[in-house]
């Protein structure tokens, strides 16, 4: 395998345009630096690594932003000479006093910025443009070494007239990459347009290609998770004697549910590096009538038809197991109201017998739980490590939803959990045995997640 030194990348420009926002997101660390809306808040070059196997393959410098470039300007045409190269007249300006004390700031930016092979050049594209930012692209030519320019909060801008004020400084090759409202293909994007500006682009190269599988990865880890996640409510099973009243292992069961949809969403959030981001406190407990999964109103809100009993949760099967008998015995005992998710269901003969009813999570919960946490998959690819703000819950639609008026028949493995109690460790209290039981299935959902 051949040795790639590792790539040296300054990330720089005027202050509070979000250069360690821009690093969060590109190192996927929601608390590298400090991220704040006043000015001048990164006072020191930092340095990360983004690595492969191990091994620093890029490191990035974090350096402080220019907060006086109209001030350095006008010394750089007092104190030197425009028939000296550009680097010769920033090198006589970082020996001066005046690096030391007034433009102290910007010497610690154009120190850096040398001793790198390139510049990110960091673009509030919400700013219109002022002389400031002429002035530092002007000092930043002079340091011989390409500088990319990137917009930020590009959504809100008018990249044209950016466009165009680059292209008179010959600046022909920039991206937009918002830090908050990430997009996979414009990271892809922001290194792919590196690499054309380096006379070498295998470092970028690699670091494209390994990303490209990681992101693959973490998808694949993440439904892998949310299909056990499934699967192991469906098989969730309680048996109470057939008179007893369903109130309290309602209850109980719901609140199992609950726990262990809220150590599915710490698992998903820590997949994608997001350890001190939040999900909205209301979501996350589920207090309130509007974010319960066991409540019809949000059953609708997914688009789900719960004028039925089964998509209300309250239908009692009192049948007899058709594997046994070749048939069951439908009493069709519908029970008012809201059972809350919860399929009494006495199906084996044995049951009846023995005079129990099993509940289990009736499969228009089970349809919200799948939606949700697919929704909430979609949040976390589509999210910068520099948002601040907390994760909402949002709707969608089960991929076996088949339209937007009823839930659809669950797909198999799901059905299948169902007559499996040893799936589930809310029955069996062995989480590695469960999982290890249930993992046949586990790939024959995830095909339907994907879809």
């Amino acid at each position: 395998m051949p040795t790639f030194a590792p790539l040296q990348l300054a990330v720089v420009g005027h202050t509070n345009t979000g250069k360690t926002s821009l690093l969060r997101t590109l190192l996927r660390d929601d608390q590298f630096g400090e991220v704040s809306h006043q000015a001048a808040t990164t006072r020191h070059v930092e340095r990360a690594s983004l690595e492969m196997d191990g091994q620093p393959l890029i490191w990035i410098y974090d350096t402080p932003g220019l907060e006086d470039s109209g001030g350095l300007m006008e010394w750089l045409e007092t104190n030197t000479s425009h028939r000296e190269e550009g680097i010769q007249r920033l090198q006589t300006f970082l020996a001066s006093a005046s690096a030391e004390s007034e433009f102290s700031q910007e010497a610690k930016v154009i120190r850096q910025v040398i001793d790198s092979d390139m510049a990110l050049y960091l673009i509030d594209a919400r700013e219109p443009i002022v002389g400031k930012y002429r002035d530092e692209l002007s000092i930043l030519s002079l340091c011989a070494r390409p500088v990319m320019p990137v917009f930020n909060f590009c959504q809100q801008g008018d990249l044209r007239a950016w466009r165009e004020m680059l292209a008179r400084r010959t600046l022909h090759v920039s991206t937009a990459f918002d830090t908050v409202a990430f997009g996979f293909e414009g990271e892809m994007q922001l290194w792919d347009n590196l690499a054309t500006m380096l006379p070498v682009r295998d470092t970028l190269d690699r670091w494209i290609d390994h990303r490209r599988q990681d992101w693959q990865r973490l998808e694949e880890e993440a439904l892998r998770q949310i299909a056990h996640f499934l699967l192991e409510i469906a098989a969730f099973s309680r048996e109470i004697p057939d008179n007893e009243d369903t109130g309290p292992t309602l209850a109980s069961m719901q609140e199992q549910v609950r726990q262990r949809e809220r150590q599915l969403h710490q698992e998903l959030l820590s997949l994608y590096r997001f350890y001190h981001s939040t999900i909205n406190p209301e979501e996350l407990t589920l207090r309130h009538r509007e974010q319960d999964p066991f409540d019809p109103e949000l059953l609708r809100a997914h688009g789900i038809k719960t004028g039925s009993a089964m998509a209300a949760g309250a239908t009692v099967g009192m049948g007899i197991d058709a594997m046994a008998l070749g048939t069951t015995l439908g009493m069709g005992a519908v029970i008012g109201g809201l059972l809350g998710g919860l399929l009494p269901n006495t199906r084996l003969l044995s049951d009846k017998i023995s005079g129990v009813k099993r509940l289990q999570i009736d499969d228009a919960t089970l349809t919200v739980l799948a939606a949700r946490n697919l929704s909430l998959l979609d949040s976390l690819r589509q999210r910068g490590h520099a948002a601040q703000t907390a994760i909402v819950l949002g709707q969608g639609r089960a991929p076996w939803a088949k339209t937007a008026q009823q839930a659809g028949a669950l797909p198999t493995p799901l059905r299948r959990a169902r007559g499996k109690p040893e799936w589930s460790a809310l029955n069996t209290h062995r989480p590695a045995q469960a999982h290890l039981l249930r993992e046949d299935m586990v790939g024959d959902l995830i095909t339907t997640l994907s879809h």
